[in-house]
């Protein structure tokens, strides 16, 4: 079954035949990108994922020095799907893009030390303070 998405606008659509896992982030970058307390993304193979329409990107160094290339509609900025050459291979698909957001799992919460306050997050899903290292993330259902 194929995970569909796109921006506000309808330029850009993509089309996910696998994914691996993901969650939600509190980190800076991820609040101020989301326009909200976190962001949430969906970690897919970059060979699973297609796009349709035109992505222009931003990119910024993250925390840990990886270069985080956030893809967003040059139409109607809707946040699309971020790189992270840290992590080659895979892409970060935000839920908010997800035509049903139904579909997405989170396996963990990161950057909890920079929560705002009023943003809880399900306190069954695995926290953590900073990025955990690769043997600390929950794996895929």
């Amino acid at each position: 079954m194929a995970i569909l998405g796109g921006c506000l606008c309808g330029k850009v659509q993509y089309s996910c035949t696998e994914e691996t896992g993901g969650g939600h982030c509190h980190c800076v970058d991820c609040r101020k990108t989301s326009g909200t307390g976190h962001g949430s993304h969906m970690v897919v193979p970059e060979a699973a994922f297609s796009l349709k329409g035109t992505v222009k990107f931003f990119e910024k160094p993250a925390d840990s020095g990886n270069l985080v290339s956030r893809g967003f509609c040059p139409e109607c900025g809707s946040a699309i799907y971020s790189t992270n050459n840290g992590m080659p291979g895979f892409v970060f698909v935000r839920v908010s893009s997800l035509d049903d957001p139904e579909v997405f799992q989170p396996q963990l919460v990161v950057y909890t030390d920079r929560a705002a306050s009023w943003d809880k997050m399900d306190p069954s899903l695995p926290s953590f303070a900073t990025m955990p290292s690769e043997k600390d993330i929950p794996q895929n259902r």
